[in-house]
């Protein structure tokens, strides 16, 4: 299982001591070192990480396990009755790595993310961040931004780490606002639900749901920019990663 070897390093530090790392992301060497040390866990978890029922280590789906301190965790207790060994004397450097690897999604030579704590995530969604001012989660807030109450189901911690850092260079064109100009001269911005050849739909600016017909538009343009800020210095590094961990609790009710 989970790097058996290792367990027998002279230069070990107890697990249950460790903490993860306090960066935002993780580099590209101590992924591919995690690529390595993940081959002794192929025996349990499969080439894919998703042999085990409930748990796709590739997608970083767990049935506990939300943020990079609850793997550490794990790892550190095993869990009982599942099969899952605790390895409580794997050095520091072996747990990134292999946390590393995972949240790469199994790509040794891409950037990992650092996952945080849900809890101190959402306090910063509804706080410092503001982002409880434009989203929605779990039928509670405005329809100005997208819904996220199933974020955590759709986005992996990479475009949500990207979507914090550069909202305009990872926004999704189904996401982008429009403007609509009636031929009255009034302007509309909101966000697209739904368009065909002869109408749209929208959450105006306001929350309120407006339907529109074409025929009747002087202009309607597709806004390039997003609306979103970009948390690049607004949130330190371990914040984001709190936020993330927060999002990727959001599965749906």
């Amino acid at each position: 299982m989970l790097l058996a070897a290792a367990a027998s390093s002279a230069l070990a530090v107890p697990l249950s001591a460790q903490a993860p790392p306090q960066t935002g992301e993780y580099d590209r060497a101590q992924s591919a070192a995690g690529g390595i040390l993940y081959g002794q866990c192929v025996m349990c978890h499969g080439a894919n990480g998703d042999q085990i029922p409930n748990v796709d280590l590739r997608r970083g789906q767990f049935p506990t396990v939300v943020s990079d301190a609850d793997l550490v965790r794990l790892l550190a207790t095993g869990k009982p009755g599942s099969g899952m060994p605790s390895f409580p004397m794997l050095r520091t450097d072996e747990v990134t790595a292999l946390i590393a690897y995972i949240r790469s999604g199994f790509d040794a030579t891409g950037a990992a993310v650092k996952i945080g704590d849900p809890a101190r995530g959402e306090a910063l969604f509804s706080g410092k961040g503001g982002c409880a001012t434009c989203h929605r989660v779990n039928g509670k807030g405005p329809y100005t931004a997208t819904d996220l109450s199933d974020i955590g189901v759709i986005r992996k911690p990479t475009s949500l780490e990207r979507a914090l850092v550069d909202p305009v260079g990872s926004i999704i064109p189904a996401n982008r606002s429009v403007r609509a100009v009636t031929r009255d001269g009034r302007t509309i911005r909101g966000r697209r639900l739904n368009e065909d050849y002869y109408t749209v739909q929208l959450i105006d600016e306001q929350s309120r749901l407006v339907s529109l017909i074409k025929a009747d538009l002087r202009s309607f343009e597709v806004i390039q920019a997003s609306s979103m800020p970009s948390y690049a210095t607004t949130l330190t590094a371990d914040e984001r990663a709190d936020v993330i961990g927060y999002l990727l609790s959001l599965k749906g009710r």
